[in-house]
């Protein structure tokens, strides 16, 4: 499944709001993907970690498509390797975008970016554009 799909994000929001005063919420972004083996089994089956642009880079060099789930609002995509299946989920701008229209909406403080060290140049455009940066 999706890294943070919206409607879950969106979900824990909406219940965040009603226990803690929203201009005191920072909402976590995350800045990588998931490339899952399949079938993927809970508890057994482990992602590995990747980056963003990593992700973009396995799709070309594996010549998959990018697909956009509109419910998760996040990208995804197949592929095989060594005769394993791998689905591999992750952020780009359409699902940051998403997640950053959150803020207004609830009033929410501001953003967290989880695992800041992979860069990801279109998502810190894309950040600076929307934001104010506090440093």
């Amino acid at each position: 499944m999706a890294v943070a799909p919206i409607n879950k994000v969106r979900e824990v929001v909406e219940y965040a709001v009603t226990r803690i005063t929203p201009s005191k919420i920072s909402l976590g972004i995350p800045n990588y993907g998931y490339d899952f083996t399949l079938p993927y089994e809970r508890g057994v089956s482990k992602a590995r970690t990747i980056s963003n642009l990593e992700a973009v880079q396995i799709a070309i060099a594996r010549d998959a498509v990018i697909s956009f789930d509109e419910v998760a609002m996040s990208p995804f995509f197949n592929y095989e390797e060594n005769g394993i299946q791998h689905e591999v989920w992750f952020e780009d701008v359409r699902s940051l975008q998403e997640k950053y229209s959150l803020l207004p909406e609830y009033g929410l403080r501001g953003i967290g970016v989880w695992q800041i060290m992979k860069l990801f140049r279109a998502g810190w455009l894309l950040f600076e554009d929307r934001f104010n940066i506090l440093k």
